[in-house]
């Protein structure tokens, strides 16, 4: 047995210490997911805490994880999303993270192309589907693969792969079609 799958089933039995572990381990990733999602950090950090609290309960009622504990939370974490933009009257975003972007020069210029580039796939991502925008997140955001997207989102990894085709063939369309390159 694996570090790891020691930690889970110690989180299992209700061991605190596991259970602190886990969330240290985990809480990072699924916040800086829910932010890409949500693009407001009070809003992550309240759906990243409410992941944590139905893992709990989840535990407690012996509704545990099958497979992939990693997968179980984000699809926790998924579900928390698409519950809060149910309550919302606006379409969900998918927030690109600036962190991740390459570094710029010290050209101005170029600083103010990046910008506006930056600018017009975020507005672009915001025209597909909201299946779309969740599977270029998952994919690309978080670096999961087909299979464990596809578990995630509860489709299979052909519809997933589809989908991503779909939503960069998309992408591609409304920025050619804007005239960025």
């Amino acid at each position: 047995m694996t570090v790891n799958e020691t930690l889970l089933e110690q989180a299992k039995a209700y061991d605190s210490g596991a259970l602190s572990e886990l969330y240290d381990s985990y809480a990072p990733q699924i916040y800086a997911y829910i932010y890409r999602r949500v693009g407001d950090a009070g809003t992550a950090e309240d759906l990243t805490s409410d992941v944590f609290v139905r893992v709990l309960r989840a535990i407690q009622n012996d509704r545990v994880w099958q497979d992939s504990f990693q997968g179980w939370l984000y699809r926790i974490a998924h579900n928390l999303v698409v519950d809060h933009y149910r309550r919302q009257p606006s379409a969900p975003d998918l927030e690109l993270d600036e962190t991740t972007t390459p570094a710029v020069e010290e050209n101005p210029d170029k600083n103010i192309d990046q910008a506006l580039a930056r600018q017009q796939i975020r507005q672009a991502l915001h025209l597909l589907t909201p299946e779309q925008q969740e599977v270029l997140a998952l994919r690309f955001g978080e670096g999961l693969t087909s299979k464990e997207t596809a578990a995630i989102v509860g489709k299979t990894v052909g519809a997933v792969e589809g989908l991503q085709r779909r939503a960069i063939a998309a992408l591609q369309r409304i920025l050619t079609d804007r005239g960025t390159p």
